[in-house]
């Protein structure tokens, strides 16, 4: 169960980094992040957009390495710990998507981001 919810975490951040990455190049669809402020991403938003990328990776290779899909340290205390912090990090993600002014943010990317927390979980509660 929790390499199944591994690798559908996984595949979800990767959809959500090509997501990120058009709107680095520009892409309109600012609507759908960041407050939904900006059609199109100004440079400040898009560093956002590069940080959120560099997490999602991160997040994604130590989602592997705790099912134990990456290595055999998926049971040490650090990686443990760390799954449990980004759990909580996207948990908050939820409300933060929930209460955005952008209609279309809360309406997308609120239910992806509880998909993702809950599969955080079920990956952080482990083998």
């Amino acid at each position: 169960m929790t390499a199944v919810a591994a690798v559908a975490f996984t595949v979800l951040l990767v959809a959500l980094a090509i997501f990120q990455i058009a709107l680095i190049a520009g892409v309109p669809w600012g609507r759908a992040a960041w407050g939904g402020a900006d059609e199109v991403l100004p440079a400040s938003k898009r560093i956002g957009s590069i940080v959120a990328v560099v997490l999602y990776v991160a997040f994604a290779v130590l989602a592997l390495i705790r099912a134990g899909l990456l290595g055999d340290a998926g049971e040490a205390l650090g990686v443990v710990i760390a799954m449990w912090v980004v759990f909580g990090y996207l948990a908050l993600g939820v409300l933060m998507n929930a209460i955005s002014r952008s209609k279309l943010e809360r309406f997308i990317m609120t239910p992806v981001a509880l998909v993702l927390a809950i599969l955080a979980l079920v990956v952080a509660l482990g083998r």
